[in-house]
């Protein structure tokens, strides 16, 4: 332990860990988009429908199979799914151009949300991630002479009587493991593998690929129903670990968007990226109680009484943080259009 000023660095802390996880959550969904787009140039406005099956089809599952199968189950049954809905319907319009696609995942996203408040209802279901998920990971112990510990799990009832423990949940834990694993199995799929090498293949050389015998438009069917597969995992945990309700896809479904934007459409790494900044941002700014006046004289900047009563100025950091990833995305496309790591224009 050293020491250390420990209420900003408990906080700093915190807040860091809970901004990772709940970015890498948004790389877990916004993994499969990339994927999707990188590979067969589609936007698949329906995309965050598929978190919100795989949240729906794990919580039918696990009720009688336990979560741990239904945690590899329900994303196979989004991709088939996915890929069904490539084969019979996208497909078919695919000739056609953008507009008529994103038509088509426009309205396949309100099937999708009045199929599952059919089923399910409109109220949030009770999907609770298993026992071995449910307590802390770890847990952050500040003592009270201004020193930081940590224990493993959950710390001792003694030690907390005596010092201000701040548990950090294993759901997020795990879900940071999750989404580096797949960040990891994305990337040697497509830079190591035969599989990889034929699907970039089939993007921009597809009449070669087929003359080489592969199956141009099956291909294009696997990456869309992987894609959306990623999607349905990230429902999964994130249902679990937050809420399944059938709001939860318009809830993530707009930001998604901002964060492939944000990375560079296409970009794998760049999706990871602004998957992390956003979380961070938006953890920070939710966490502080700040005035955005307060904060601009605390740069520097001198404000009349009549500023300070600015209504805009009042308004808190945290009143604020649904908006910032829009402003970010805003500033991304005036400085940077092709994405903090993209190599295409938008």
């Amino acid at each position: 332990m050293l020491p250390r000023d420990a209420p900003a660095m408990e906080f700093v802390i915190v807040s860091l860990l809970n901004g990772v996880s709940y970015g890498l959550l948004l790389f877990m969904l916004s993994a499969g988009l990339t994927l999707i787009f990188s590979l067969m140039g589609v936007l698949n406005f329906a995309h965050a429908s598929f978190y919100m099956l795989g949240a729906y089809f794990a919580y039918a599952l696990s009720g009688v199979i336990g979560f741990w199968p239904a945690l590899f189950i329900a994303p196979v049954l989004v991709g088939v799914a996915g890929a069904l809905f490539e084969r019979y319907s996208l497909r078919k319009v695919h000739a056609f151009g953008h507009v008529p696609e994103l038509l088509i995942t426009f309205g396949l996203s309100y099937v999708v949300l009045e199929l599952v408040q059919l089923v399910w209802g409109r109220t949030a279901v009770d999907f609770r991630p298993p026992e071995v998920l449910q307590g802390p990971a770890f847990t952050l112990i500040h003592h009270a002479n201004d020193t930081m510990g940590l224990a493993w799990g959950r710390a001792a009832a003694e030690v907390c009587a005596q010092a201000a423990c701040t548990p950090f949940p294993a759901t997020r834990a795990f879900m940071m493991v999750v989404a580096v694993l797949m960040l990891l199995g994305l990337w040697l799929l497509i830079t190591r593998t035969r599989v990889g090498l034929v699907i970039q293949a089939a993007l921009t050389h597809p009449q070669m690929v087929e003359a080489l015998g592969h199956n141009v438009p099956r291909v294009f069917m696997l990456v869309f129903g992987t894609g959306t597969g990623l999607a349905g995992l990230a429902g999964v945990i994130g249902g679990s670990t937050f809420v399944t309700e059938p709001a939860m896809a318009a809830t993530l479904g707009s930001l998604v968007f901002a964060v492939v934007v944000i990375g560079g459409l296409g970009s794998l790494p760049g999706a990871f990226l602004a998957s992390l900044l956003i979380g961070v941002i938006q953890t920070f700014a939710v966490s502080m109680d700040h005035s955005i006046g307060s904060l601009l004289e605390g740069v520097g900047l001198a404000l009349s009484e009549s500023m300070r009563n600015n209504d805009f100025l009042k308004l808190t950091l945290s009143q604020v943080a649904p908006v910032l990833p829009y402003l970010f995305l805003v500033l991304v496309l005036i400085f940077r259009p092709k994405g903090l790591l993209g190599t295409r224009d938008h």
